[in-house]
């Protein structure tokens, strides 16, 4: 039988949903005058010491073997490098909406990962849940899809989404992997972080983008958010919540994260609700129910 969700459970869930639910509106102003892996290296350089220095005040040593630092890189390479800057690029090509409802397949792929990488068995409530709230994220979107034109560069970005979709729930499988061996999160999280920004400062300079920052205040505003709220303490809250409950439960999180972000559109840019949008968040809400429910003795 699974773990019951505890009150620390319950509140790291919520953490990640509101603290990622106010990211899209930050990414948005974060495309533009600086190359999508450079503002990504640049969050990523604040935000992995500010990791490192947390996991000292717990108490976490810093030293590892040079083995350890391998999969420290393969986190940064699939969780804080490729997933990201994909999924910048997909922001300039595709609709926020579609960029959410792909990112909230992560909840049915981390169930089928784990099950081939972890040998979890699946939970069917939980994967049920899943594909119920991936499809009601898709209701919430439909007016989007509906005028969207499906040309090169819109496939182009689909791919980007799909891409940084599947990095993502690769990391996660990286980081379940090393929670499971007794690795501490925050040390590790941190390295993490700054392989994916060394990576990606090494791309950058590859393809010869500047390694600038625009000192415009919207730019620099959703920079500090993303690094210090968006990175350290969502991932904090994620990486701790998916070594509890496992990577499927916690991958749940992205299907109701686009829903916080409507509900920001809704106060900030006037968006309407519909008919599919409002079956759609109880569709959300069903699989949320499923996911989360604590399930009873036997």
């Amino acid at each position: 039988m699974r773990a019951r969700f505890t009150p620390l459970d319950f509140a790291l869930y919520a953490g990640v949903i509101l603290t990622w639910g106010f990211t899209w509106i930050a990414l948005h102003f974060q495309v533009g005058a600086v190359a999508p892996e450079v503002s990504v290296a640049w969050r990523f350089l604040i935000a992995g010491p500010i990791m490192l220095a947390i996991g000292v005040a717990r108490g976490e040593r810093l030293g590892f073997p040079l083995s350890d630092h391998g999969v420290f890189a393969a986190l940064g390479l699939f969780m804080f490098c490729t997933n990201f800057t994909l999924f910048y690029y997909a922001a300039g090509m595709l609709a926020s909406g579609l960029l959410s409802v792909v990112f909230s397949l992560s909840s049915v792929i981390n169930v089928v990962l784990g099950a081939l990488v972890l040998r979890n068995p699946v939970d069917a409530r939980v994967a049920v849940g899943a594909c119920l709230g991936s499809l009601g994220v898709a209701l919430m979107f439909y007016p989007e899809f509906a005028h969207m034109e499906l040309g090169g560069q819109a496939m182009l970005g689909l791919a980007f989404c799909i891409g940084g979709t599947l990095s993502f729930c690769f990391g996660s499988m990286v980081s379940a992997r090393m929670q499971k061996r007794g690795l501490p999160v925050f040390a590790t999280a941190g390295y993490g972080m700054l392989y994916g920004a060394a990576l990606l400062a090494v791309f950058a300079f590859a393809r010869g983008k500047a390694f600038a920052i625009d000192l415009n205040p919207l730019y620099l505003g959703g920079l500090i958010y993303l690094a210090l709220i968006g990175s350290v303490a969502a991932f904090a809250c994620y990486l701790i919540l998916l070594g509890r409950v496992g990577a499927d439960r916690a991958a749940y999180s992205t299907v109701v994260i686009p829903v916080v972000a409507l509900l920001v559109s809704t106060a900030l840019e006037g968006y309407r609700w519909t008919i599919p949008a409002i079956l759609g968040l109880i569709a959300v809400l069903a699989g949320n129910v499923l996911v989360l429910r604590n399930p009873g003795k036997r």
